[in-house]
């Protein structure tokens, strides 16, 4: 199947009552191991880019990036995609699409929600007419650094709300705040089950939980099961890169072997963290 619509591996994750897992990639070591230990286990896998690295680092492109993906993507059998992840840039999203994005977020949860639903939809109108998808966000997931950010129920998606703005917004998944945050946890998160569950019963699209490090895993398992059918993954994925680079370059001299060493300990992480999608194809 190899590169296909990640509105199709959400319909089958789905299926399976469960979700795919979306690792926020920037270069080739985080997108080859994705992909190789998604064959490996037989699952379905996606990888994300983050607007911020393509500004970093000009090789992070959407152009380049895409060429990455179509083309790792074309060494595997399962069923594999890449998204580009929180972006308010318009002519961002539009270039992605151009370099072969097959799926795109337009996050507006910090604006109204009548400019929120406006923009999104402006973005599908664009989007599904060149057959990409479009993840949008209803409430606002914020920072771990921030304790309050977690237990703000005023940012918290409403569910009387969900339901509207998924019809208006035309979007193809939502991203819900039920108690996740991005970035390392001050405090174990605990996920609004009850809100999410009550969400779920109110829409058909398909529902994505963003802040994915530090969450337990008990709690991801009951998610899954209630609508969750992406589950975005970042800062601990960096984190361990980072980690495993800082030792090779305490303990060695050269960097020969690096890439080598890198690889290794990405693809024994995402053997243990794709294991949460029940799914095999």
């Amino acid at each position: 199947m190899a590169l296909v619509r990640v509105r199709e591996i959400l319909k089958m994750a789905d299926a399976a009552n469960t979700s795919v897992i979306a690792f926020n990639s920037s270069d080739f070591n985080m997108i080859h191991s994705v992909f190789k230990i998604a064959e490996e286990l037989k699952k379905p896998a996606l990888v994300m880019l983050d607007p911020r690295h393509a500004a970093l680092w000009g090789w992070g492109t959407p152009e380049i990036y895409a060429k990455m993906c179509i083309e790792e993507a074309a060494k595997v059998d399962v069923p594999v995609s890449f998204h580009l992840d929180h972006c308010m840039d318009f002519d961002f999203i539009m270039r992605a699409i151009k370099a072969g994005f097959p799926s795109v977020m337009y996050d507006g949860s910090m604006l109204s929600y009548e400019e929120n639903v406006k923009n999104t939809a402006e973005v599908a109108r664009v989007a599904h007419a060149m057959g990409v998808d479009v993840e949008a966000e209803l409430g606002h997931v914020g920072f771990a650094a921030n304790e309050t950010d977690q237990d703000d129920l005023d940012l918290y998606t409403k569910v009387d709300v969900a339901a509207r703005f998924c019809e208006e917004s035309h979007c193809d998944s939502v991203a819900v705040a039920i108690g996740t945050a991005h970035g390392f946890y001050k405090k174990t998160p605990k996920l609004d089950l009850q809100r999410l569950q009550e969400i779920n019963a109110a829409v058909d699209t398909p529902l994505v939980l963003h802040g994915g490090s530090g969450v337990p895993d008990d709690q991801l398992e009951k998610a899954f099961t209630m609508g969750i059918n992406k589950f975005n993954v970042g800062t601990e994925y960096f984190y361990l890169y980072f980690q495993t680079v800082k030792e090779y370059c305490q303990n060695h001299e050269d960097i020969f072997d690096m890439q080598m060493l890198v690889q290794e300990r990405l693809q024994d992480y995402l053997r243990q963290k794709l294991q949460l999608c029940t799914m095999t194809v």
